[in-house]
């Protein structure tokens, strides 16, 4: 299984926005990584976000290009201040699942898939970047397969 967790692009401001869309910029990076991971061939059974129009906006993104045809579900537990541990114990390790929220709650969920605990920070996260996780079945555990930012594309 390959658990791919992507912070949203960048967004506007609550000034600039009240629902805080991605900027310009912030489609452009989505954009990017969207298109290297196709190229990369990576697959996704299903793609999800938080709600939130920026992770909306986001997940959309990926989805037309990794998942054509199949759109992104909102699906709850996936907001920044959520139990990562509520949404870790419905993972299936047998899914290839794309899930498109934000900080601290990917932070928190990464951290508890790896070490047990949601509150060391194990991993850093960048707006529109993918951290794929895999779950070792022999190990019964949780690792760090690779990271791609838009820096890197």
């Amino acid at each position: 299984m390959g658990l791919y967790l992507v912070q949203h692009g960048l967004s506007m401001s609550k000034n600039a926005d009240p629902e805080q869309g991605l900027t310009d910029a912030g489609r452009i990076e989505v954009q990017r990584v969207a298109i290297k991971a196709r190229e990369l061939g990576i697959g996704v059974s299903r793609i999800i976000h938080s709600g939130r129009k920026r992770a909306r906006q986001t997940a959309e993104s990926f989805a037309a290009l990794l998942t054509p045809g199949r759109e992104p579900v909102q699906e709850k537990g996936l907001d920044p201040l959520d139990d990562a541990a509520a949404f870790a114990a419905c993972l299936r390790p047998d899914e290839d699942l794309m899930v498109v929220g934000h900080l601290p709650f990917l932070e928190r969920l990464a951290a508890l898939l790896l070490t047990g605990d949601p509150e060391p920070t194990v991993v850093r996260f960048r707006n529109a970047g993918i951290v794929c996780m895999e779950y070792l079945h022999d190990r019964r555990s949780w690792a760090v397969m690779w990271i791609l930012t838009p820096e890197m594309v």
